[in-house]
């Protein structure tokens, strides 16, 4: 916006006037509504922009003296470069965000025999970005592949590396390769890519025609499974390192058996970590909790699990949920 010259910002630099006489000589057409007697004008001014302009005003004639006009000056020069921070955080924080987003599934692929469930929880504003991630994907007719993770760091670094994970692991899942040798091959890329970074994630081949689950982690919370009929529990499997630690790492594989009406959860752990508390106690309180029913929308359970956390005024991660029920293909 162009500012008329005899706007004090135009003249983009600090004015004082010491009493009514004084400002209407520089600025005849000023109107007095505020009955005070002394001004300094202090344009806020970073970076080559101004963002406005911070009016001290006294309610009797002031005398500004060279120190304290010094002194004033600074005080401008010091708010705006703060308000500049602040706008530079914003657009970073913001960046960020879209990026995470932007890299996460818009949809998820529709599997006969399966029903899927996700939700994603950014972190609350003004703290800092996170790196989960979740994935399904469709590898035979019968046949899909569950995935999700959690890239280490809170910035645009992790963001985007999160996105060259999933990108890495899609591409050697469809190559046909089985859940360990997934995780083997993605954390070799990982330690060439990002060598100071590691990623805990943990990756599901679900067969729907035999039954069977093939569980592989590395570092991450383990699924919570809840079968007909039985208490939900939390699938074992052997925690490899991370990925990005050791470019030499094996990941051992897991059976589980997976029968219809089965109910798989997936999650990072935003959800269960609470400063001061354990975090396998986090994980076996939310396993004794997990109680889907039949007749129970996989919605429902993912919004009942993400509520208690989703209402925390300040949260400084980021959430991922995926869950998955097996149904007759």
């Amino acid at each position: 916006m162009r500012l008329p010259p005899t706007h004090p910002l135009a003249a983009g630099a600090p004015a004082f006037f010491g009493d009514w006489a004084e400002l209407r000589e520089t600025y005849p057409d000023a109107i007095r509504s505020d009955g005070m007697s002394a001004w300094a004008f202090l344009p806020l001014t970073a970076g080559g922009r101004t963002a406005g302009m911070c009016i001290l005003a006294y309610d009797r004639p002031h005398r500004f003296t060279a120190d304290e006009r010094a002194s004033l000056t600074a005080l401008g020069g010091l708010i705006a470069q703060a308000f500049e921070r602040a706008r530079l955080y914003d657009i970073k924080h913001q960046f960020a965000q879209s990026l995470q987003s932007s890299l996460l599934p818009r949809t998820l692929p529709g599997i006969p025999g399966l029903e899927v469930v996700a939700r994603y929880l950014p972190a609350t504003p003004g703290m800092d970005i996170g790196g989960d991630f979740y994935d399904l994907i469709r590898l035979e007719e019968t046949v899909a592949a569950a995935v999700i993770g959690d890239v280490q760091g809170h910035d645009v670094t992790a963001a985007a590396l999160m996105g060259q994970v999933r990108t890495a692991i899609h591409a050697h899942a469809t190559a046909g390769a089985n859940p360990g040798e997934v995780l083997a091959h993605t954390n070799r890329l990982l330690t060439e890519l990002a060598p100071d970074r590691f990623t805990s994630c943990l990756y599901i081949s679900i067969d729907l025609a035999r039954g069977m689950a093939c569980v592989a982690s590395a570092g991450h919370p383990p699924a919570l499974l809840r079968r007909p009929g039985e208490p939900a529990r939390m699938v074992a499997s052997a925690p490899g390192l991370l990925l990005g630690v050791d470019p030499h790492t094996e990941y051992v594989t897991a059976q589980v058996a997976l029968p219809p009406g089965s109910v798989l959860a997936l999650y990072t752990d935003g959800l269960i970590e609470i400063p001061g508390h354990d975090i396998g106690e986090a994980i076996g309180d939310l396993a004794a909790g997990f109680a889907p029913s039949p007749r129970r929308p996989l919605t429902d359970l993912a919004e009942s699990m993400i509520g208690p956390v989703a209402a925390v005024e300040h949260r400084a991660d980021d959430i991922a949920v995926l869950l998955l029920r097996t149904t007759q293909p």
